[in-house]
């Protein structure tokens, strides 16, 4: 009964969490530019003017692979609420993915195409940690499945600081955020126009920002899982722990330039599999 309901808790309160972390992540931006930024509900006002426009498509096929990409990400998310096998939620993760890449690829538009590509380089960068990620939490858990590592008697971050070090790494590209937006850019200095999310407009656009905020809830609930413990305290620990992250992941973003493709496979490979390869190397040695 308890994960029936953390699925629904998940599915219908993640987009509205979401939202809302994403006026907060408005608002830090404009203080830290020295402007006064939009109001918080803003992203609420954005989605409402969005699904009240008329449905416009490219094509036939690229609304199904937005949905395509929404449905995963929730199952995904789903999962992950559910105490579910977080190597099957980050092997749907990554389908959703694909999905997006699809969609952006489905229409002629040089700078969706482009966006596309660098999307697939994205992936090409973080997928190595993602699965090394849930290896690490089975050699430092002894489980795949979240349910028994929240009630393993110590946090699982004791064994794994250098995945988490990783993870804030590529969480950085999972929400397109300087110096990591290759693909698309919730700024105006994207040189792509808007890359992957160039040709949408009104509810397939809407329905790929409710997406975003899926997947925003599911990356910070990873987080959370590395604080998790039978403990009850280790909940308010790890609610601190996301919301530190996601203002560094702000700051990150407002003082950092966007890099060359180049740069961000070379570093993201550098990092992550230095801090999760050497986390993993050592947490085999011990067992």
């Amino acid at each position: 009964m308890m994960r029936v309901l953390s699925v629904l808790l998940f599915l219908v309160l993640a987009p509205l969490v979401g939202a809302l972390l994403d006026g907060i992540d408005r608002i830090i931006s404009a203080r830290m530019q020295g402007r006064q930024g939009p109001p918080l509900l803003q992203p609420f006002y954005d989605l409402a003017k969005l699904f009240s426009k008329q449905m416009v498509a490219v094509n036939s096929v690229q609304m199904l692979l937005n949905l395509s990409y929404l449905f995963f990400l929730a199952v995904a998310g789903a999962m992950l609420f559910a105490g579910a096998d977080i190597l099957m939620c980050l092997f749907i993760l990554s389908t959703a993915d694909m999905f997006l890449v699809m969609a952006a690829s489905s229409d002629s538009s040089p700078f969706a195409t482009l966006g596309a590509g660098r999307e697939m380089i994205q992936m090409m960068a973080y997928e190595p940690l993602t699965l090394l990620m849930a290896v690490g939490f089975y050699l430092a858990t002894g489980s795949f499945h979240v349910g028994d590592i929240i009630q393993m008697p110590h946090s699982a971050v004791l064994a794994m600081p250098g995945f988490l070090v990783g993870f804030f790494f590529i969480t950085a590209i999972k929400l397109r955020k300087s110096p990591f937006d290759l693909s698309t850019s919730h700024h105006a200095h994207q040189e792509m126009v808007k890359g992957i999310t160039t040709e949408m407009s009104g509810p397939t656009l809407g329905i790929m920002t409710v997406a975003e905020y899926y997947e925003m809830i599911l990356m910070l609930g990873i987080v959370a899982l590395f604080f998790l413990d039978a403990h009850w305290w280790s909940w308010i620990i790890a609610i601190v722990a996301c919301l530190v992250i996601f203002f560094l992941e702000i700051l990150w973003d407002n003082v950092s330039a966007r890099v060359k493709w180049e740069q961000m496979l070379g570093s993201c490979w550098g990092v992550t599999l230095l801090t999760g390869g050497l986390n993993a190397l050592i947490l085999m040695l011990i067992r």
